[in-house]
Protein backbone atom coordinates (compact mmCIF):
# COMPACT_ATOMS: atom_id res chain seq x y z
CA UNK A 1 0.00 0.00 0.00
CA UNK A 2 0.72 3.30 -0.59
CA UNK A 3 1.80 5.80 1.75
CA UNK A 4 1.15 9.65 1.54
CA UNK A 5 2.04 12.35 2.67
CA UNK A 6 -0.48 15.36 3.92
CA UNK A 7 -0.89 18.32 1.11
CA UNK A 8 -3.16 21.24 0.33
CA UNK A 9 -6.37 20.63 0.19
CA UNK A 10 -6.80 17.01 2.01
CA UNK A 11 -4.55 16.20 -0.78
CA UNK A 12 -1.85 13.60 -0.11
CA UNK A 13 1.68 13.14 -1.85
CA UNK A 14 2.46 9.84 -2.75
CA UNK A 15 5.72 8.60 -1.53
CA UNK A 16 6.41 5.46 -2.86
CA UNK A 17 5.64 7.52 -6.50
CA UNK A 18 8.09 9.90 -5.59
CA UNK A 19 10.87 7.53 -4.47
CA UNK A 20 9.87 4.99 -7.73
CA UNK A 21 10.93 8.53 -9.99
CA UNK A 22 14.41 8.53 -8.66
CA UNK A 23 14.95 5.13 -8.70
CA UNK A 24 13.12 1.95 -10.48
CA UNK A 25 13.26 -1.33 -8.80
CA UNK A 26 15.81 -4.02 -9.94
CA UNK A 27 14.16 -7.36 -10.65
CA UNK A 28 12.19 -8.21 -7.95
CA UNK A 29 14.11 -6.06 -5.57
CA UNK A 30 16.09 -9.09 -3.77
CA UNK A 31 18.28 -10.63 -6.40
CA UNK A 32 20.49 -10.04 -8.68
CA UNK A 33 20.80 -12.17 -11.98
CA UNK A 34 24.78 -13.16 -12.71
CA UNK A 35 26.41 -11.03 -14.59
CA UNK A 36 23.48 -7.96 -14.31
CA UNK A 37 24.77 -4.96 -11.75
CA UNK A 38 21.92 -2.50 -9.99
CA UNK A 39 22.31 0.81 -11.84
CA UNK A 40 22.69 4.01 -10.59
CA UNK A 41 18.83 5.19 -11.33
CA UNK A 42 17.96 1.17 -9.64
CA UNK A 43 17.52 -0.03 -6.06
CA UNK A 44 17.27 -3.46 -4.29
CA UNK A 45 14.20 -3.47 -2.03
CA UNK A 46 14.40 -0.94 0.55
CA UNK A 47 15.86 -3.39 3.73
CA UNK A 48 18.55 -4.31 0.91
CA UNK A 49 19.32 -0.25 -0.11
CA UNK A 50 19.54 0.49 3.80
CA UNK A 51 21.84 -2.52 4.70
CA UNK A 52 24.21 -1.88 1.76
CA UNK A 53 24.08 2.06 2.84
CA UNK A 54 25.20 0.97 5.94
CA UNK A 55 28.29 -1.14 4.91
CA UNK A 56 29.41 1.92 2.58
CA UNK A 57 29.25 3.86 5.89
CA UNK A 58 31.41 1.19 7.87
CA UNK A 59 33.74 0.84 4.64
CA UNK A 60 34.34 4.67 4.71
CA UNK A 61 34.80 4.63 8.75
CA UNK A 62 38.58 3.92 9.20
CA UNK A 63 40.34 6.56 6.43
CA UNK A 64 37.27 8.87 7.42
CA UNK A 65 38.30 9.18 10.98
CA UNK A 66 41.45 8.89 10.65
CA UNK A 67 41.49 12.45 8.77
CA UNK A 68 40.44 14.31 11.94
CA UNK A 69 42.41 12.48 14.15
CA UNK A 70 45.84 13.12 12.41
CA UNK A 71 45.21 16.98 12.17
CA UNK A 72 43.02 17.73 15.41
CA UNK A 73 39.96 18.22 14.04
CA UNK A 74 36.64 17.03 15.76
CA UNK A 75 35.75 14.03 14.19
CA UNK A 76 31.82 14.25 14.63
CA UNK A 77 32.19 17.54 12.84
CA UNK A 78 33.87 15.59 9.71
CA UNK A 79 31.38 12.85 10.05
CA UNK A 80 28.02 15.42 9.43
CA UNK A 81 30.30 17.22 6.84
CA UNK A 82 30.57 14.27 5.04
CA UNK A 83 27.51 13.13 5.53
CA UNK A 84 26.14 16.66 4.08
CA UNK A 85 28.99 16.76 0.88
CA UNK A 86 27.32 12.94 0.13
CA UNK A 87 23.84 14.16 -0.53
CA UNK A 88 25.03 17.33 -1.91
CA UNK A 89 27.00 15.03 -4.61
CA UNK A 90 24.38 12.97 -5.25
CA UNK A 91 21.81 15.57 -6.10
CA UNK A 92 24.36 18.01 -8.61
CA UNK A 93 24.98 14.43 -10.45
CA UNK A 94 21.31 14.14 -10.46
CA UNK A 95 21.39 11.11 -8.83
CA UNK A 96 23.65 9.41 -11.81
CA UNK A 97 26.93 9.31 -10.04
CA UNK A 98 27.65 6.69 -7.21
CA UNK A 99 29.89 7.95 -4.44
CA UNK A 100 30.62 8.66 -0.91
CA UNK A 101 32.42 11.94 -0.51
CA UNK A 102 35.05 11.20 3.05
CA UNK A 103 37.88 12.73 3.82
CA UNK A 104 40.64 13.77 1.52
CA UNK A 105 43.94 12.75 2.80
CA UNK A 106 45.36 15.19 0.29
CA UNK A 107 44.76 17.95 2.77
CA UNK A 108 46.76 16.54 5.90
CA UNK A 109 49.84 17.67 5.31
CA UNK A 110 49.20 21.73 4.45
CA UNK A 111 46.67 21.23 7.62
CA UNK A 112 49.59 20.13 9.46
CA UNK A 113 52.06 22.34 8.00
CA UNK A 114 49.85 25.55 9.60
CA UNK A 115 48.66 24.00 12.42
CA UNK A 116 51.60 22.01 13.60
CA UNK A 117 48.95 19.56 15.36
CA UNK A 118 50.36 16.28 16.48
CA UNK A 119 48.30 13.82 18.41
CA UNK A 120 50.81 12.40 20.54
CA UNK A 121 52.24 15.92 21.57
CA UNK A 122 49.26 15.62 24.58
CA UNK A 123 48.00 19.04 23.47
CA UNK A 124 45.03 20.31 21.66
CA UNK A 125 45.05 21.76 18.46
CA UNK A 126 45.51 25.79 18.47
CA UNK A 127 41.86 27.84 17.88
CA UNK A 128 43.44 30.20 15.74
CA UNK A 129 45.62 28.26 13.66
CA UNK A 130 42.73 25.67 12.88
CA UNK A 131 40.70 28.46 11.76
CA UNK A 132 43.84 29.34 8.77
CA UNK A 133 44.06 25.86 8.03
CA UNK A 134 40.08 25.78 7.50
CA UNK A 135 40.25 28.84 5.50
CA UNK A 136 43.06 27.01 3.15
CA UNK A 137 40.40 24.12 2.80
CA UNK A 138 37.44 26.46 2.04
CA UNK A 139 40.10 28.15 -0.62
CA UNK A 140 40.77 24.61 -2.73
CA UNK A 141 37.35 23.96 -2.51
CA UNK A 142 36.47 27.15 -3.92
CA UNK A 143 39.33 26.38 -6.34
CA UNK A 144 37.93 23.02 -6.98
CA UNK A 145 34.30 24.02 -7.66
CA UNK A 146 35.91 26.77 -10.44
CA UNK A 147 37.83 23.53 -12.35
CA UNK A 148 33.86 22.12 -12.07
CA UNK A 149 32.08 24.87 -13.91
CA UNK A 150 35.20 25.45 -16.50
CA UNK A 151 35.00 21.72 -17.40
CA UNK A 152 31.17 21.04 -17.28
CA UNK A 153 30.91 23.95 -20.37
CA UNK A 154 34.35 23.11 -21.48
CA UNK A 155 34.71 19.74 -21.73
CA UNK A 156 37.43 17.64 -19.47
CA UNK A 157 39.80 17.18 -22.33
CA UNK A 158 42.24 20.01 -21.36
CA UNK A 159 42.92 18.16 -17.88
CA UNK A 160 44.26 15.15 -19.46
CA UNK A 161 46.48 17.46 -21.49
CA UNK A 162 47.38 19.46 -18.36
CA UNK A 163 48.00 16.64 -16.38
CA UNK A 164 48.94 13.68 -18.60
CA UNK A 165 49.13 10.14 -16.55
CA UNK A 166 53.02 10.68 -15.75
CA UNK A 167 51.90 14.22 -13.84
CA UNK A 168 48.87 13.03 -12.22
CA UNK A 169 50.85 9.39 -10.86
CA UNK A 170 53.57 11.90 -9.85
CA UNK A 171 51.31 13.67 -7.93
CA UNK A 172 49.25 11.32 -6.24
CA UNK A 173 52.59 9.16 -5.29
CA UNK A 174 54.60 12.27 -3.84
CA UNK A 175 51.22 13.38 -1.35
CA UNK A 176 51.29 9.59 0.44
CA UNK A 177 55.18 9.21 0.61
CA UNK A 178 55.30 13.00 1.86
CA UNK A 179 53.24 11.87 4.47
CA UNK A 180 55.11 9.00 5.47
CA UNK A 181 57.07 11.38 8.36
CA UNK A 182 53.96 12.10 10.19
CA UNK A 183 53.00 8.38 10.22
CA UNK A 184 56.77 7.46 11.82
CA UNK A 185 56.18 9.70 14.29
CA UNK A 186 53.22 7.99 15.49
CA UNK A 187 54.39 4.87 15.18
CA UNK A 188 57.08 5.80 18.09
CA UNK A 189 54.84 6.92 20.34
CA UNK A 190 53.75 3.09 20.70
CA UNK A 191 55.53 0.80 18.66
CA UNK A 192 53.87 -2.27 19.71
CA UNK A 193 50.42 -1.31 19.24
CA UNK A 194 51.13 0.02 16.07
CA UNK A 195 52.91 -3.16 14.52
CA UNK A 196 50.17 -4.54 15.89
CA UNK A 197 47.64 -2.47 14.07
CA UNK A 198 49.28 -3.52 10.96
CA UNK A 199 49.63 -7.02 11.40
CA UNK A 200 45.44 -7.03 11.82
CA UNK A 201 44.96 -5.41 8.69
CA UNK A 202 47.48 -7.41 6.80
CA UNK A 203 46.10 -10.63 8.15
CA UNK A 204 42.11 -9.86 7.92
CA UNK A 205 43.24 -8.78 4.01
CA UNK A 206 44.58 -11.99 3.51
CA UNK A 207 42.34 -14.33 5.55
CA UNK A 208 38.63 -13.24 4.44
CA UNK A 209 37.21 -12.76 0.99
CA UNK A 210 34.38 -10.31 -0.28
CA UNK A 211 33.00 -7.28 1.81
CA UNK A 212 35.13 -8.24 5.25
CA UNK A 213 38.16 -8.04 3.31
CA UNK A 214 37.69 -4.80 1.64
CA UNK A 215 37.36 -3.37 5.26
CA UNK A 216 40.61 -4.89 6.40
CA UNK A 217 41.53 -1.30 7.82
CA UNK A 218 38.28 -0.90 9.52
CA UNK A 219 39.06 -4.09 11.38
CA UNK A 220 42.73 -3.35 11.89
CA UNK A 221 42.02 -0.28 13.59
CA UNK A 222 39.84 -2.49 16.13
CA UNK A 223 42.51 -5.15 16.26
CA UNK A 224 45.00 -2.43 17.40
CA UNK A 225 42.70 -0.52 19.33
CA UNK A 226 42.02 -3.90 21.72
CA UNK A 227 45.69 -4.17 22.24
CA UNK A 228 46.45 -0.22 22.81
CA UNK A 229 43.39 -1.04 25.95
CA UNK A 230 44.95 -4.12 27.15
CA UNK A 231 48.32 -2.05 27.03
CA UNK A 232 46.64 0.71 28.91
CA UNK A 233 46.84 3.26 26.12
CA UNK A 234 43.62 4.68 25.91
CA UNK A 235 41.92 6.81 28.32
CA UNK A 236 37.91 6.41 28.51
CA UNK A 237 37.26 10.20 30.27
CA UNK A 238 36.32 12.00 27.78
CA UNK A 239 33.48 8.91 26.98
CA UNK A 240 31.92 8.84 30.35
CA UNK A 241 31.66 13.18 30.35
CA UNK A 242 29.84 13.50 26.73
CA UNK A 243 26.09 13.77 26.14
CA UNK A 244 24.74 11.40 24.48
CA UNK A 245 22.91 13.19 21.59
CA UNK A 246 23.85 17.07 20.70
CA UNK A 247 25.03 18.60 17.60
CA UNK A 248 28.76 18.56 16.30
CA UNK A 249 31.19 21.18 17.43
CA UNK A 250 31.38 23.92 14.25
CA UNK A 251 34.40 26.29 14.21
CA UNK A 252 34.91 29.52 12.71
CA UNK A 253 37.52 30.19 9.88
CA UNK A 254 40.55 32.90 8.88
CA UNK A 255 41.91 33.48 5.36
CA UNK A 256 45.54 34.16 5.14
CA UNK A 257 46.68 34.57 1.28
CA UNK A 258 50.62 33.91 2.36
CA UNK A 259 48.93 30.09 3.17
CA UNK A 260 47.54 29.69 -0.18
CA UNK A 261 50.34 28.08 -1.73
CA UNK A 262 50.17 24.95 0.84
CA UNK A 263 46.23 24.13 0.05
CA UNK A 264 45.93 25.16 -4.05
CA UNK A 265 48.26 22.23 -5.36
CA UNK A 266 46.15 19.77 -3.36
CA UNK A 267 43.17 20.68 -6.39
CA UNK A 268 45.17 19.16 -8.53
CA UNK A 269 45.03 15.74 -6.86
CA UNK A 270 41.09 16.28 -5.85
CA UNK A 271 40.87 16.63 -10.01
CA UNK A 272 42.86 13.51 -10.47
CA UNK A 273 40.70 11.75 -7.29
CA UNK A 274 37.69 12.90 -9.05
CA UNK A 275 38.24 11.85 -12.65
CA UNK A 276 39.19 8.45 -11.88
CA UNK A 277 36.14 8.13 -9.79
CA UNK A 278 34.00 8.90 -12.70
CA UNK A 279 36.26 6.67 -15.15
CA UNK A 280 35.72 3.78 -12.54
CA UNK A 281 32.31 3.95 -12.22
CA UNK A 282 31.40 4.26 -15.89
CA UNK A 283 33.55 1.01 -16.39
CA UNK A 284 31.60 -0.92 -13.93
CA UNK A 285 28.63 -0.03 -14.85
CA UNK A 286 28.66 0.08 -18.87
CA UNK A 287 27.55 3.54 -18.92
CA UNK A 288 29.02 6.30 -20.20
CA UNK A 289 29.61 9.04 -17.65
CA UNK A 290 32.10 11.39 -19.09
CA UNK A 291 28.99 13.96 -19.26
CA UNK A 292 29.15 14.42 -15.31
CA UNK A 293 32.59 15.12 -14.93
CA UNK A 294 32.45 18.45 -14.33
CA UNK A 295 29.31 18.57 -12.08
CA UNK A 296 31.70 15.80 -9.87
CA UNK A 297 34.33 18.24 -9.99
CA UNK A 298 31.97 21.14 -8.62
CA UNK A 299 29.98 18.68 -6.11
CA UNK A 300 33.50 17.90 -4.41
CA UNK A 301 34.09 21.91 -4.23
CA UNK A 302 31.37 22.89 -2.86
CA UNK A 303 31.09 20.07 -0.01
CA UNK A 304 34.86 20.65 0.34
CA UNK A 305 33.81 24.56 1.00
CA UNK A 306 30.83 23.66 3.66
CA UNK A 307 33.44 21.39 5.77
CA UNK A 308 36.28 23.88 5.90
CA UNK A 309 33.86 26.52 6.97
CA UNK A 310 32.72 24.75 9.80
CA UNK A 311 35.25 22.90 11.15
CA UNK A 312 35.51 19.63 8.98
CA UNK A 313 38.42 18.40 7.09
CA UNK A 314 38.00 18.54 2.90
CA UNK A 315 35.81 16.13 1.15
CA UNK A 316 36.91 13.69 -1.70
CA UNK A 317 34.99 10.77 -3.87
CA UNK A 318 36.23 7.44 -2.20
CA UNK A 319 37.99 3.83 -3.22
CA UNK A 320 36.56 2.11 -0.23
CA UNK A 321 33.51 2.55 -0.88
CA UNK A 322 34.03 1.35 -5.09
CA UNK A 323 35.42 -1.79 -3.63
CA UNK A 324 32.03 -2.21 -1.81
CA UNK A 325 30.29 -1.85 -5.02
CA UNK A 326 32.34 -4.11 -6.89
CA UNK A 327 31.58 -6.86 -4.27
CA UNK A 328 27.98 -5.89 -4.26
CA UNK A 329 27.37 -5.20 -7.55
CA UNK A 330 25.22 -2.63 -6.32
CA UNK A 331 25.53 0.78 -7.30
CA UNK A 332 22.47 2.58 -6.66
CA UNK A 333 22.90 5.84 -5.33
CA UNK A 334 19.92 5.54 -3.39
CA UNK A 335 22.49 3.35 -0.92
CA UNK A 336 24.62 6.56 -1.01
CA UNK A 337 21.36 8.63 0.09
CA UNK A 338 20.99 6.13 2.76
CA UNK A 339 24.63 6.27 3.86
CA UNK A 340 24.95 10.06 4.04
CA UNK A 341 21.65 10.24 6.17
CA UNK A 342 23.44 7.53 8.51
CA UNK A 343 26.11 9.55 8.89
CA UNK A 344 24.26 12.58 9.85
CA UNK A 345 22.45 10.39 12.56
CA UNK A 346 25.60 9.34 13.86
CA UNK A 347 27.28 12.67 13.91
CA UNK A 348 24.59 13.82 16.41
CA UNK A 349 25.86 10.91 19.23
CA UNK A 350 28.57 12.96 20.79
CA UNK A 351 29.60 9.82 22.59
CA UNK A 352 30.06 8.29 19.35
CA UNK A 353 32.63 10.82 18.34
CA UNK A 354 34.55 10.64 21.60
CA UNK A 355 34.81 7.02 21.49
CA UNK A 356 36.63 7.84 18.03
CA UNK A 357 38.77 10.41 19.58
CA UNK A 358 40.45 7.84 22.00
CA UNK A 359 41.95 5.97 19.63
CA UNK A 360 45.79 6.42 20.22
CA UNK A 361 48.72 7.51 18.22
CA UNK A 362 49.95 3.70 18.39
CA UNK A 363 46.87 2.70 16.12
CA UNK A 364 47.05 6.05 13.79
CA UNK A 365 50.45 5.19 13.11
CA UNK A 366 50.30 1.56 12.38
CA UNK A 367 47.33 2.08 10.16
CA UNK A 368 48.55 5.35 8.24
CA UNK A 369 51.78 3.54 7.93
CA UNK A 370 49.36 1.25 5.31
CA UNK A 371 46.87 4.36 3.83
CA UNK A 372 49.89 6.72 3.00
CA UNK A 373 52.08 4.09 1.18
CA UNK A 374 48.38 2.72 -0.65
CA UNK A 375 48.31 6.52 -1.77
CA UNK A 376 51.77 6.04 -2.88
CA UNK A 377 51.26 3.11 -4.72
CA UNK A 378 47.98 4.51 -6.62
CA UNK A 379 50.11 7.14 -8.18
CA UNK A 380 52.40 3.72 -9.30
CA UNK A 381 49.19 2.21 -10.43
CA UNK A 382 48.24 5.24 -12.57
CA UNK A 383 51.65 5.03 -13.93
CA UNK A 384 51.50 1.13 -14.96
CA UNK A 385 47.75 1.17 -15.78
CA UNK A 386 48.45 3.77 -18.76
CA UNK A 387 51.83 2.09 -19.10
CA UNK A 388 54.02 5.74 -19.06
CA UNK A 389 57.31 4.35 -20.62
CA UNK A 390 60.06 5.89 -17.85
CA UNK A 391 62.51 4.88 -20.46
CA UNK A 392 61.82 8.32 -21.72
CA UNK A 393 63.81 10.83 -20.20
CA UNK A 394 60.75 13.09 -20.40
CA UNK A 395 58.90 11.28 -18.10
CA UNK A 396 61.56 10.15 -15.68
CA UNK A 397 62.77 13.44 -14.95
CA UNK A 398 59.40 14.75 -14.27
CA UNK A 399 58.49 12.15 -12.03
CA UNK A 400 62.18 12.10 -10.62
CA UNK A 401 62.20 15.46 -9.55
CA UNK A 402 59.08 16.05 -8.59
CA UNK A 403 59.15 13.37 -5.58
CA UNK A 404 62.49 14.24 -4.30
CA UNK A 405 61.17 17.60 -3.68
CA UNK A 406 57.75 16.44 -2.04
CA UNK A 407 59.47 13.30 -0.03
CA UNK A 408 62.45 15.79 1.45
CA UNK A 409 59.88 18.29 1.99
CA UNK A 410 61.73 21.40 -0.47
CA UNK A 411 60.55 24.41 0.87
CA UNK A 412 60.20 27.67 -1.32
CA UNK A 413 59.27 31.48 0.10
CA UNK A 414 57.91 33.71 -2.44
CA UNK A 415 56.99 37.22 -0.69
CA UNK A 416 54.86 36.16 2.47
CA UNK A 417 53.98 32.58 0.55
CA UNK A 418 55.18 29.59 1.35
CA UNK A 419 55.79 26.23 -1.23
CA UNK A 420 56.28 23.17 0.31
CA UNK A 421 57.11 19.62 -0.64
CA UNK A 422 53.53 18.91 -2.08
CA UNK A 423 52.62 22.43 -3.96
CA UNK A 424 56.42 22.65 -5.06
CA UNK A 425 56.51 18.51 -6.10
CA UNK A 426 52.76 18.83 -7.90
CA UNK A 427 53.79 22.33 -9.94
CA UNK A 428 56.86 20.95 -10.74
CA UNK A 429 55.71 18.10 -11.89
CA UNK A 430 53.24 19.64 -14.49
CA UNK A 431 55.53 22.94 -15.34
CA UNK A 432 58.54 19.92 -16.02
CA UNK A 433 56.68 17.92 -17.82
CA UNK A 434 55.63 20.49 -20.63
CA UNK A 435 58.92 22.19 -20.64
CA UNK A 436 61.00 19.50 -21.67
CA UNK A 437 57.97 17.88 -23.82
CA UNK A 438 58.05 21.06 -25.69
CA UNK A 439 61.81 21.26 -26.22
CA UNK A 440 62.45 18.07 -26.64
CA UNK A 441 59.55 18.33 -29.74
CA UNK A 442 60.98 21.03 -30.99
CA UNK A 443 65.00 19.76 -31.24
CA UNK A 444 63.54 16.75 -32.44
CA UNK A 445 64.75 14.92 -28.92
CA UNK A 446 61.65 13.36 -27.79
CA UNK A 447 63.02 9.81 -27.86
CA UNK A 448 65.40 7.23 -27.77
CA UNK A 449 64.98 4.06 -29.24
CA UNK A 450 63.88 1.53 -26.78
CA UNK A 451 65.33 -0.84 -25.35
CA UNK A 452 63.76 -4.50 -24.57
CA UNK A 453 62.94 -3.57 -20.96
CA UNK A 454 61.16 -0.53 -21.78
CA UNK A 455 57.69 -0.30 -21.68
CA UNK A 456 55.30 0.69 -24.79
CA UNK A 457 55.35 4.64 -25.17
CA UNK A 458 52.52 5.97 -22.53
CA UNK A 459 48.93 7.02 -23.51
CA UNK A 460 50.56 10.61 -22.28
CA UNK A 461 51.74 11.31 -25.96
CA UNK A 462 49.71 12.14 -28.16
CA UNK A 463 49.03 10.35 -31.39
CA UNK A 464 51.08 11.43 -34.25
CA UNK A 465 53.34 13.98 -31.75
CA UNK A 466 56.11 11.74 -31.50
CA UNK A 467 57.38 8.91 -33.46
CA UNK A 468 59.34 5.77 -32.04
CA UNK A 469 60.67 2.66 -32.93
CA UNK A 470 58.94 -0.23 -31.28
CA UNK A 471 61.08 -3.23 -33.24
CA UNK A 472 63.82 -2.68 -30.16
CA UNK A 473 66.23 -1.65 -32.85
CA UNK A 474 69.84 -3.40 -32.49
CA UNK A 475 68.95 -5.84 -29.64
CA UNK A 476 66.34 -7.39 -32.50
CA UNK A 477 68.40 -7.73 -35.45
CA UNK A 478 71.51 -9.02 -32.47
CA UNK A 479 68.87 -11.73 -32.49
CA UNK A 480 68.05 -12.21 -35.70
CA UNK A 481 71.91 -12.35 -36.78
CA UNK A 482 71.95 -15.75 -33.53
CA UNK A 483 68.97 -17.10 -35.45
CA UNK A 484 70.37 -17.16 -39.05
CA UNK A 485 74.13 -18.31 -37.29
CA UNK A 486 74.18 -22.16 -38.51
CA UNK A 487 74.39 -24.31 -35.84
CA UNK A 488 77.45 -26.35 -34.39
CA UNK A 489 77.18 -29.86 -33.79
CA UNK A 490 79.37 -31.25 -30.93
Amino acid sequence: MARALGGPGGQGINLEALLAKAWKLHGDGKHIAPGEVVQPDERLSWPATIGIGAQHVVAMFGATFLVPLLTGFNPSTTLFFTGIGTLLFIGITSGRLPSYLGSSFALIAPIGAVTGYTIDSGTPIDSHKMALAQGGIVSAGLALAIVGIIVHFAGSKWIDKLMPPVVTGTIVSLIGFNLAPAAWNNVKAAPVTAIATIAGVLLVTVLFKGIIGRLSILFGVLFGYGVAVVRGEVNFDAISNASWVGIPEFHGLAFDPSLLGLFIPVVLVLIAENVGHVKSVSAMTGRELDDLTGRALFADGLSTMFAGSGGGSGTTTYAENIGVMAATKVYSTAAYVVAGICALGLSMFPKFGQIIATIPPGVLGGAATILYGMIGMLGVRIWVQNRVDFSDPVNLNTAAIAMVIAIANYSWHWGDMVFEGIALGSFGAILLYHFMRTVSRWRGTSLESASPASAPAGTEIEEGSLVREHNYGWWRRVGRKQEEAPKTVH
